[in-house]
């Protein structure tokens, strides 16, 4: 029951650390986004199921790991994982950086890619759960790419 109970916990506070900074505020609205951007209100929906997986991929990951050394590897691998989670909504939206969240969204997705590719041979299914989250990642990138393109340079005095 544990490692449920641990995944849960850590999803739940990823998406509401993620929520709180993530403020849709004047400047957020002001800038220029592709035509092909989601609406708003699709993205708490979006990485309430990313997430979910996510967590599911950990207790899956978790109970197949048959040696220390698995174990070990899926606890760097989420960790990882969560703390580049953590870090781009700040750069964004707080520091108003998309340019500098654009460098930290290639860190998220390298860590998306290791769960796939480090969790296949101790469980595929925790490793398939993981592709919709690196497909979300892919995906916001190029959303942050355009982002930046459209509206940058940042970081100038207002």
């Amino acid at each position: 029951m544990g490692p449920i109970i641990i995944a849960i916990t850590v999803a739940l506070f990823l998406g509401v650390a993620g929520g709180l900074m993530t403020p849709i505020d004047g400047w957020y609205r002001g800038l220029r986004k592709p035509a092909w951007q989601p609406p708003d209100w699709a993205f708490g929906p979006a990485w309430t199921i990313i997430l979910g997986l996510a967590a599911w991929s950990a207790v899956l990951a978790w109970g197949a790991a048959t040696t220390e050394f698995d174990r070990t590897l899926v606890i760097i691998l989420f960790a990882s994982n969560a703390v580049c989670h953590l870090k781009w909504s700040p750069l964004f939206f707080r520091l108003r950086r998309p340019d500098w969240a654009l460098v930290e969204v290639v860190f998220l997705w390298a860590s998306l890619v290791a769960l796939v590719v480090l969790l296949w041979p101790i469980s595929k299914l925790a490793s398939v759960l993981i592709w919709p989250y690196l497909a979300w990642v892919s995906f916001a990138a190029v959303l942050n790419w355009a982002i930046v393109r459209l509206n940058g340079p940042f970081g100038r005095p207002a």
